[in-house]
């Protein structure tokens, strides 16, 4: 019951340069349960804002009545990324040797937070099952390790992908589970759940 709500809430994205640079921000009103209403959208194109400092926006809603008032900082990121199977970022000999010195026993102690990374090559998938009518799938891949979450690309009808991607993930606690989900792409609907596994790094 407030025209001028106040959320003050913080949520952390992760923005890769390769993916669309838009962020598309919806406010809706909500009645009661089932009754909700959209009072306006707007964009914000990241790929425009400086790096490293706080910016404040005041966004006006396009087509309706008020603007909408946030803070985006965008830093670096870093431990987490994307790359192709083809350029995999442990495939370099010189890499693999700086991360072998970083990791020695003597730097144990210079990075106590830093306790290393997991890297993961998502290659295929085989026998999905069908979640649409004409006996195919829309899957896409989601890993998650803690608290931070990525996934591939949607392959469309096809109940055998292939994604090739290798994600690198920073270990924060070695009792974490990553856990490995794979949905079926439903257009505006939730994602139809396809199959799930869970692998422990200690296991690994």
């Amino acid at each position: 019951k407030s025209a001028n709500p106040q959320w003050r809430e913080q949520f952390d994205f992760r923005y890769f340069s390769d993916r669309k640079d838009m962020l598309d921000i919806e406010v809706w009103r909500k009645d009661n349960k089932k009754h909700e209403e959209l009072l306006g959208t707007c964009q914000v194109d990241i790929a425009a804002l400086p790096m490293k400092q706080t910016n404040c926006l005041e966004l006006p809603l396009e087509k309706h009545p008020g603007s909408l008032l946030m803070l985006i900082v965008v830093t670096p990121c870093t431990g987490v990324s994307i790359s192709d199977l083809c350029v995999c970022p442990l495939g370099d000999p010189s890499e693999r040797q700086q991360i072998s010195q970083r990791y020695c026993i003597k730097n144990s102690f210079r990075d106590i937070k830093d306790i290393g990374f997991l890297q993961v090559k998502v290659l295929k998938a085989v026998d999905l099952l069908a979640a649409d009518f004409a006996g195919k799938s829309d899957p896409f891949c989601v890993l998650e390790l803690g608290n931070d979450s990525l996934q591939t690309h949607t392959v469309y009808k096809n109940l055998n992908p292939e994604w090739n991607k290798v994600f690198t993930f920073p270990i924060k606690d070695i009792h974490d589970v990553l856990e490995v989900t794979v949905f079926d792409e439903d257009g505006d609907k939730p994602p139809d759940f396809l199959g799930k596994v869970a692998i422990p790094l200690l296991s690994v």
